[in-house]
């Protein structure tokens, strides 16, 4: 495929990086500089681009995925931070009858771990002997907090267990990609599951997953669709 990648920080060359490993061509890495206000998402940028993928700043994002959307050009984006304006963004989808995907993790385990930590909150529904809570940590330049997996994550949570708050701790420090730790700690025990990145290949490859997968697609999807389709 003819990818473009929009976002020239850790996250964009690593995509890029992983694209060119996999034999895809690899259009353009664009950051700041080069697509300001989402003008350099020019028609003569876009021809023969079979799908972009998106990872810049919630005060960028919307100026790019419209400019996307018009030009036909579906889209993969893992931007946070800006979920407000995701209806206003779905309606401009249906409207061209574009493609976009869109995720706060790529991770595959966090997916699962995910799936997970909903089945644990619904068997700990309705017992308040045990305090829970999230603890999210990532590295210092991250700007948004919570991350929109600790978000996403505690929303899922509240759907299965509506009597609890589930508070959420962030930790901006160093250089780790993320961790992700639901705790539930009773008077005589602890139980706590956790996901942890190791690196950012995952979210990479999680995120050419989803574009070899939404090429050809209309629609507006989240990493869950593409995984688990009907089963969610």
């Amino acid at each position: 495929m003819d990818i473009l990648v929009i976002g020239r920080g850790k996250m964009g060359r690593e995509v890029a990086e992983l694209a060119a490993e996999r034999g895809h061509r690899v259009r353009g890495l664009l950051g700041s500089a080069d697509n300001p206000g989402g003008r350099g998402l020019t028609p003569d940028r876009l021809g023969g681009v079979d799908v972009a993928i998106e990872f810049t700043r919630p005060d960028a994002v919307v100026a790019n995925l419209e400019r996307l959307i018009a030009a036909g050009v579906p889209v993969v984006t893992g931007t946070t931070g800006w979920t407000d304006q995701l209806p206003a963004v779905r309606a401009l989808v249906d409207r061209h009858r574009a493609a976009l995907l869109h995720s706060a993790n790529f991770s595959v385990g966090v997916q699962l771990f995910l799936r997970a930590a909903r089945e644990l909150a619904a068997r700990f529904a309705g017992r308040p002997e045990f305090d829970a809570f999230i603890l999210e940590q990532h590295h210092r330049a991250k700007r948004d907090a919570p991350s929109g997996t600790a978000a996403r994550l505690r929303d899922l949570l509240r759907g299965a267990d509506p009597a609890r708050e589930f508070p959420v701790t962030s930790v901006r420090a160093g250089s780790m990609p993320g961790t992700h730790t639901l705790v539930y700690d009773g008077p005589h025990e602890t139980v706590t599951l956790e996901h942890a990145a190791r690196s950012r290949r995952g979210f990479a490859a999680g995120a050419l997953l989803a574009a070899e997968w939404l090429a050809g697609r209309r629609g507006f999807y989240s990493f869950e669709d593409m995984l688990f389709g009907a089963e969610r």
